[in-house]
Parts: structure tokens; C-alpha cells; sequence
């Protein structure tokens, strides 16, 4: 396993996140990385996005924390795997652990990278101090086939946002500039086939650790029930459940909320 590694650019003035190509037997895995001496903290994006929409989290948390942000396999600059299986996500996630040198840390993630960081917690306890838990359950039943309609390429930017409609404020992140058009960072075929991978029950793998957890719903949300919500949090010790007034992508729909929310259970560590 090979690595390269170059800056990406980064609002704030006196912080930079790194972009890290690891090769994988031949497969490119892709991670920000804001670096530093801080205690290490690994996010995983959701379906449709990549590492980078942690960077502002990175910028809050820094300097106390480094944020090692993956673009999970067949999102952003990371290759299409040949699968998108459970057991795929959570050895790409050992993998980068293992090529950072990183040991123990917490594992935060959204939706997909959600149940990816209780599994590798459920599978790997020993690499995983804590969790965060952004808007996912522990049984996930969620249909992404919506996203086959999304166009292909389109001829500029502005016509790829006007074709995607209102999904396109959820892509930003993910629009991209191709020799043939314009077009997003994922095909939606695989985001459908990594959904498909990703649906059943997952009670064992939530309830198969005890470390300090944080679960944060968006109580406006389709995807996570606050019944469901509650259940999480009654039926697993050392859970602490935080809800926030937005919909399913509560990091981006409540960015400073967000923030607090995961800096004070950092800091109750």
C-alpha cells in the first residue's frame, strides 16, 4: 500500500486539510487529512458525498483534534471498488487507520458512515474509543433508487443543477467537471447497490460495544424515527442522545449546532 499526498485548499487562513491518495491493491482510496498533534477522530460521510464535507467540523475541532476524513469507496476521488459490501467499508476504514498509524480513535459518521463506524467498532473494538452517530439506526430500510433519474452529464454547471432540481443543494460537494460535461462524483447505480448492501437489521453490531457513544438525530428526519432514536439510546449503556431541529443531514443543515453537539461529547471523554 502507496500513498501521495498534496494540499487542498481550505477557508480558514491558518488551517489546511491534506488529500492523501492510499493505493489499495491497485484501488485508490482518497482522505483529507487537517493533521496536527490533536487526538485523532476518523468521519465518514453518507451516500452521494465525501470526506471533505467534514472540513468545516475539521476547522472547529482543530487544533485538539485531527480530522482523517476517507472519500469512502465509489464516492469523490476514491475508485469504484469491485463490491460495496459491509465488510468492504470497515476494512478500507482499518486500512487507513493502519497507514496513518493511528490505533485507537473515535469514528464518527453520517447515514452509510454511520452504521460503517458502529461495525468497525462491533468488529475491530480495539480501534475504536468512541463514536459518533449522525441520523442512521440500528435497522435501516431507506430506498436510494430515487437517484438513477439524476442525469449523467449535463453540458455546463448550472445545467447539471437545474436538471438535478431539488436535490442539487444535497450535491454540492459532488459536482464535478468531466472531458464529456458535467456530472457528479458517484454513479447512481452504486450509490443503489451500496444501499442494497447496507439495508437490515444491525442491532447486534449497535449493542455489540460499550464504549462512550453520541447519537445525533435530526428530529425533522426520514431516515432516523425518535422513537427509534430512544431505543437506541435506552437499550445501549454509555449512549448519550443529542436532537437538533433539522432534517436528515444535520452536520450541513445545522453546521454550528452540529459542532457544539460533538465538541462537548469530545470533550466529556
Amino acid at each position: 500500500m502507496t500513498s501521495t499526498a498534496h494540499s487542498a485548499p481550505s477557508a480558514h487562513r491558518e488551517f489546511e486539510l491534506v488529500r492523501r491518495d492510499l493505493d489499495l491493491g491497485g484501488r485508490r482510496l482518497s482522505l483529507l487529512d487537517s493533521g496536527g498533534p490533536g487526538r485523532p477522530l476518523l468521519a465518514l460521510h453518507g451516500h452521494f458525498s465525501e470526506g471533505r464535507t467534514f472540513a468545516r467540523l475539521a476547522r472547529e475541532l482543530a487544533p485538539d483534534w485531527r480530522v482523517v476524513a476517507p472519500d469512502q469507496r465509489g464516492h469523490g476521488e476514491s475508485d469504484r471498488p469491485a463490491d460495496f459490501s459491509r465488510e468492504g467499508y470497515v476494512a478500507d476504514a482499518v486500512a487507513v487507520l493502519d497507514h496513518l498509524g493511528l490505533g485507537h480513535v473515535v469514528v464518527l459518521g453520517h447515514s452509510l458512515g454511520g452504521v460503517n463506524a458502529y461495525q468497525l467498532a462491533a468488529r475491530h473494538p480495539q480501534r475504536v474509543s468512541a463514536l459518533v452517530v449522525e441520523d442512521i439506526g440500528a435497522v435501516v430500510d431507506d430506498d436510494l433508487s430515487f437517484c438513477l433519474a439524476w442525469p449523467r452529464r449535463a453540458p455546463t454547471r448550472a445545467a447539471l443543477i437545474e436538471e438535478l432540481g431539488d436535490a442539487a443543494r444535497y450535491l454540492t460537494d459532488a459536482l464535478r467537471a468531466y472531458a464529456d460535461g458535467w456530472g457528479l462524483a458517484f454513479r447512481p447505480e452504486d450509490m443503489v447497490t451500496s444501499q442494497r448492501q447496507l439495508l437490515g437489521d444491525h442491532w447486534d453490531d449497535w449493542l455489540a460495544t460499550d464504549c462512550p457513544a453520541l447519537l445525533i438525530h435530526g428530529i425533522r428526519s426520514d431516515t432516523l424515527s425518535a422513537e427509534h432514536g430512544h431505543e437506541m439510546q435506552a437499550r445501549r449503556p454509555r449512549t448519550r442522545l443529542v436532537q437538533l431541529p433539522t432534517g436528515h443531514t444535520v452536520h450541513d443543515s445545522d453546521p454550528a449546532g452540529f459542532a457544539a453537539a460533538v465538541r462537548a461529547f469530545l470533550d466529556s471523554l
